[in-house]
């Protein structure tokens, strides 16, 4: 029998001439098998190579939310801070000619009527000088009656001839006389009362007391100053510093809503003065805003106002939509080819119900109102609008 050796991957086989050829058959089985198998992967390969160079629809083109806020009426608002002040406040100081103080009546704080005595100076002098000009009143009085007296008896005896006509003129002088003394003595008392009084010091109007600086033992006089400083009838005002642009909008009579510096109270008000000129340095105005009596207004602090000067209608949308930068504010519009534009806005008031956008669209735009901050300019979307809009 004869004998055939064939290495196959560094295997010695002895085969004889019937098997060599079953074998040589079932090589090119398997070979044919193995290269349709390359094949098939070289295909699958090149597919899948040629779809890493394309990404998915979904991952390339996203869905963003769009929506047409058209026209709404919004309020044009004034925004500005300032300080708080009493609208009208009265510095209240000695109107007489001093003296030690005896007593304070008031505390800041306290409510005071219009001529409600605040302080009371020592006057024991003053006291003494009133009862002496009142002895010298009653004086005059009795000299005034006794001359009446003598004029009247003379009269009485000048149809007997005992008293001339010239004695009954000198009696009427020396009556007049009197009398003229008498209305001195009144006067000079009065005058005494008077400066008496005004050592009191009053309130000069019904208010709230602000300040202060006075105490029982300290010696006032006219050079002594403010001594208590007053909100007449406790009204309260915000003097705001308005852009000159945005004054020229306000007038007396707006309505406006203040909030103290470090509270979430909010107070109503009004304008009721604007301010004629405008500081050349820092471009601004003043609207005083004025605010009734509340505890937590305090003269001195810092408040924040929102004027509403009235009203128009600009595109109004929720405020993801807005986007901001170091290049201002601006919103993303989807364009007829479904791909993301820039484009930049001037943002109004700031509301429950959106931003209104003054300028840079005009609310028929597709405009992305959220995951603004996920696209890029030019990229291209899939747009779905909300529902209702």
């Amino acid at each position: 029998m004869n004998y055939e050796t064939q290495v196959l991957r560094d295997s010695t086989v002895v085969l004889g001439d019937d098997d060599s050829r079953n074998g040589r058959k079932k090589l090119l089985i398997v070979g044919g098998v193995v290269a349709l198998i390359l094949i098939a992967v070289a295909i699958w390969m090149s597919m899948r190579g040629g779809d890493a160079a394309a990404p998915a629809p979904s991952a390339q083109v996203p869905v963003v939310t769009v929506t047409s806020p058209g026209q709404s009426i919004v309020a044009r608002t004034v925004t500005a801070t300032g300080s708080l002040a009493a609208r009208v406040e009265m510095p209240v100081g000695v109107i007489g000619e001093g003296g030690m103080v005896s007593r304070v009546l008031v505390q800041p704080g306290d409510w005071v009527r219009a001529g409600q005595p605040l302080a009371i100076i020592e006057r024991s002098v003053q006291v003494e000088q009133v009862r002496s000009l009142a002895a010298q009143v009653e004086v005059a009085r009795a000299d005034a009656k006794l001359a009446q007296a003598q004029l009247d008896r003379a009269k009485a005896l000048v149809g007997r001839g005992f008293i001339s006509a010239a004695d009954i003129d000198q009696r009427t002088a020396t009556r007049d006389a009197a009398q003229a003394r008498v209305n001195v003595a009144v006067a000079q008392l009065a005058e005494q009362r008077a400066r008496t009084g005004r050592l009191d010091i009053r309130a000069p109007a019904k208010g709230l007391i602000l300040t202060r600086a006075v105490e029982p033992g300290q010696i006032v006089g006219s050079g002594s100053g403010v001594l208590f400083r007053m909100a007449k009838d406790g009204e309260m005002e915000l003097q705001a510093q308005v852009a000159e642009g945005d004054l020229a909008t306000l007038r007396p009579g707006n309505s406006a809503v203040v909030t103290p510096i470090g509270g979430k109270d909010q107070f109503a008000g009004r304008v009721w003065q604007v301010s004629p000129v405008v500081d050349p340095t820092a471009r601004q105005g003043i609207a005083r805003v004025a605010i009734p009596y509340n505890p937590a207004i305090r003269p001195g602090g810092f408040a924040a106002v929102t004027i509403t000067s009235g009203s128009g209608t600009a595109p109004l949308l929720p405020e993801s939509a807005v986007q901001s930068d170091p290049k201002g504010n601006y919103v993303y519009v989807i364009n007829a080819k479904n791909m993301v534009e820039r484009r930049d806005v001037t943002v109004g008031q700031v509301s429950d119900a959106g931003v209104a956008v003054t300028s840079g669209i005009t609310g028929t735009e597709k405009i992305v109102t959220s995951a603004g901050a996920f696209l890029t300019p030019g990229q291209k979307v899939k747009p779905e609008a909300i529902k209702g809009s």
